[in-house]
């Protein structure tokens, strides 16, 4: 077993161990798919392993509170504990500069300011041209910015205890039992997601639906739009912060 589960495997007692263990081989695809499709727009620093070793603590968690009553798959909820585990290491690591936090959000910002202007998805000539930079800045800017999640448990305003930031995992997990505040709260933000990415251009409309609905990868996504990875990369963080600015408007509203 991995050193670092292996510190944190005494923590899970309920279920015999060999059963535990025999569950996470189960899913160490799944935990290894979703570290790989994270670890692909992270820097080169940060380990596959890491996530991966996180997701399995994400795992364990979940076998420790699945309550199959709730009318959940264990599957659905080990998937949403897994990604929860893994992004709580990232943030961890801190591995987003502060500079590009602030620029990255800045950016998304001008995304919605522009478009709810226009009344349309903004160029990349007119956004550069608001920052007051050259399109080749715009770019670089937006390179540095792959990676920032659209949304954070943070930004839905879960953080004021560690009820509160489970009660949204259980939500999103499909559970019935959240605080009826926080089940209409993720609801509003789904419908919001849900118009936002009807109104993105065509393209940014197309690599959404093949990343997140169709679980492609990037790569895979390159072949099929006849351009290249960088350049798929490059249109998924355009998408990213054009959600990002709406839900941010929304949220602040």
């Amino acid at each position: 077993m991995n050193p670092y589960v292996e510190q944190h495997f005494h923590k899970y007692k309920k279920i015999n161990p060999a059963d535990r263990e025999k569950i996470i081989i189960e899913y160490s695809s799944i935990i290894k798919h979703i570290a790989g499709r994270i670890a692909v727009r992270l820097p080169p620093h940060i380990e596959k392993d890491d996530l991966i070793s996180a997701g399995v603590i994400g795992l364990m968690d979940a076998i420790e509170k699945y309550d199959p009553s709730k009318e959940t798959k264990f599957r659905t909820y080990a998937e949403i504990r897994i990604k929860g585990a893994i992004l709580d290491e990232l943030r961890s690591l801190d591995w987003v500069p502060r500079t590009v936090r602030q620029k990255a959000n800045n950016l998304a910002s001008v995304y919605a300011e522009l478009e709810q202007d226009l009344g349309r998805a903004a160029e990349d000539d007119e956004v550069a041209k608001h920052l007051g930079i050259s399109v080749d800045e715009f770019h670089e800017t937006l390179r540095n910015s792959s990676g920032v999640p659209i949304i954070s448990i943070e930004d839905m305003g879960g953080v004021n205890s560690d009820g509160e930031k489970r009660d949204l995992l259980e939500c999103l997990a499909g559970s019935k039992d959240a605080d009826p505040q926080t089940l209409v709260r993720i609801s509003e933000i789904k419908e919001v997601i849900a118009k936002s990415i009807d109104e993105l251009p065509e393209k940014e409309r197309l690599l959404v639906s093949l990343y997140y609905y169709e679980d492609l990868t990037m790569k895979e996504i390159g072949e099929v739009m006849g351009i290249t990875e960088s350049r798929v990369s490059q249109i998924h963080t355009k998408a990213t912060l054009r959600l990002k600015g709406k839900l941010k408007k929304f949220l602040e509203d």
